[in-house]
C-alpha cells in the first residue's frame, strides 16, 4: 500500500444536504445530556462529522456548546475536499475544519463526535464496524473523575429539523436511542419511523423492538387524545408517561416538554 492510499479518508461522499438549524434538536439534547462532560474535561473537542455542503452546522454547534462549555472547541470534518475549501472562511476561535472521514483526523481523543444524516446511505451491515471505529476515537472513561467518557451522537432528521432520531454512543457502544419532533407537526408518534437511524429503520417491522415501541406509543398517543385540548405538548407528555410502564424511558418530563423521548439501547436493538 502506498503512502498516498494509507491516508485517503476513510468513506465516501454523502449528498452534503444542510440546512440552517437542521440539527437544533440534536445540539439542545447534546449540550443538556453531554455538557457536564464537555465541562469536566481538560480538552473539549467536539467533532461535526459530514457537515456537508456548507458549513452551518458546525459553526452553529459551536454557539450551542459554549452556552454550557464556554472552553469547547468544534472541528468540522468533511471527506470531499472541495467542502472543506469553501468552509475555510467560516473558521474562527474554537473553530476549524478538516478534511477526512471515519478515521476522525482530530489530535487526541474528542470528548464529542456528531454524525448526523451520514449513515443514511450506507447498508445496515456496515454501521456497527463504523460505530466501533467511531466509538474507539472517543475520549476513555475515567473511573476517577466519574467521567463515562465521550460521546459520539449518530442519527437522522428531515430537511429542515422538525423531525429526528438518534442513537448516542459511549466508548463501550451504544446506550439511548432519542426520538425528538415538532410537535405542532406531528399527526403521530410512528411518523417518527421515516427518520429511524440506519441501524434501525429497516428493522421497523413485526417481530422487532422498534416497531413494537412505536406501536405502543401510537397507541399512547391515541388514548391521550382528551389532552390535546391542553395542547400537542400536554398530549406527548401523558402519551410519553403512559410508555413508561412499559418501556425503560430514561429521562423525565424536562426533555419530554422538548417534543423528545429517550429509551435504552438495549429496548430497541435489533434481534439476532
Amino acid at each position: 500500500m502506498t503512502a498516498r492510499a494509507a491516508s485517503r479518508p476513510v468513506g465516501t461522499v454523502t449528498r452534503g444536504t444542510t440546512n440552517p438549524n437542521r440539527l437544533r434538536r440534536m445540539d439542545r439534547w447534546i449540550a443538556a445530556a453531554h455538557g457536564a462532560g464537555l465541562r469536566r474535561a481538560a480538552d473539549p473537542v467536539a467533532v461535526d462529522l459530514g457537515y456537508g455542503a456548507a458549513p452551518w452546522t458546525a459553526v452553529e454547534l459551536l454557539l450551542r456548546l459554549r452556552t454550557v462549555a464556554p472552553h469547547a472547541r468544534v472541528v468540522g470534518v468533511e471527506i470531499e475536499p472541495a467542502r472543506v475549501a469553501a468552509a475555510r472562511p467560516y473558521e474562527r476561535e474554537g473553530l476549524v475544519f478538516r478534511h477526512g472521514g471515519f478515521e476522525v483526523p482530530v489530535p487526541g481523543r474528542p470528548t464529542l463526535i456528531r454524525a448526523a444524516n451520514v449513515l443514511r446511505q450506507y447498508d445496515e451491515d456496515q454501521v456497527a464496524a463504523v460505530w466501533e471505529r467511531l466509538c474507539a476515537r472517543l475520549a476513555p472513561a475515567d473511573p476517577a473523575t466519574g467521567s463515562r467518557g465521550g460521546l459520539l451522537v449518530e442519527g437522522t432528521c428531515d430537511e429542515i429539523g422538525r423531525r429526528h432520531v438518534w442513537v448516542a454512543l459511549g466508548p463501550e457502544g451504544p446506550r439511548t436511542v432519542t426520538f425528538a419532533t415538532r410537535l405542532g407537526s406531528l399527526d403521530r408518534p410512528s411518523d417518527l419511523a421515516e427518520r429511524l437511524p440506519k441501524a434501525l429503520i429497516h428493522r421497523n417491522v413485526p417481530g422487532e423492538p422498534v416497531h413494537a415501541f412505536l406501536r405502543d406509543f401510537d397507541r399512547a398517543w391515541a388514548a391521550a387524545a382528551p389532552y390535546a385540548s391542553y395542547g400537542a405538548r400536554q398530549r406527548w407528555i401523558r402519551a410519553v408517561r403512559a410508555l413508561t410502564a412499559d418501556w425503560p424511558v430514561t429521562d423525565d418530563a424536562g426533555r419530554w416538554r422538548q417534543g423528545e423521548v429517550t429509551v435504552t439501547w438495549e429496548s430497541l436493538a435489533p434481534r439476532g
